[in-house]
C-alpha cells in the first residue's frame, strides 16, 4: 500500500467516524512519517481537542514541532502532555516528555 493509499484510507475512516482517536492519530503519524509536518500538526491538534487525554498525541506532536524548529510550541505541547500523563497515570510517557522538555532547555 502506498503512502497516498494509506492517507486516503484513513481519511475515509474519519469521514464515517471523525471522533475516532486511534484513526486520527494514525493519520497524523502518517503525515509526520512522510514529512508533511503541518498536516500532521493539524491532525494532532484535532485529536487532542477531541480526546485531551490521548497522551501519545502530545508526545508525537511535540516531536514534530521540534523537527519544525518550533521550540516554544514544542515546549508547550510537552508541558500539556505531561499534564495529560499525570491525569492518566502514564508514568512512562511522562518521563519521556520530561526528558524531551529538558533537551529543549
Amino acid at each position: 500500500m502506498t503512502e497516498v493509499d494509506r492517507v486516503a484510507m484513513l481519511k475515509e475512516f474519519l469521514n464515517t467516524n471523525p471522533n475516532d482517536s486511534f484513526t486520527r492519530y494514525g493519520l497524523a503519524m502518517e503525515y509526520a512519517r512522510t514529512g508533511d509536518l503541518e498536516s500532521a500538526l493539524t491532525e494532532f491538534r484535532t485529536l487532542l481537542k477531541i480526546n485531551p487525554d490521548y497522551t501519545a498525541g502530545y508526545q508525537m506532536a511535540g516531536q514534530a514541532l521540534m523537527k519544525a524548529g518550533r521550540t516554544d510550541d514544542a515546549r508547550q505541547m510537552f508541558e500539556d502532555g505531561i499534564a495529560s500523563a499525570i491525569r492518566t497515570g502514564n508514568s512512562h510517557a511522562r518521563a519521556e516528555m520530561e526528558g524531551m522538555l529538558m533537551e529543549l532547555g
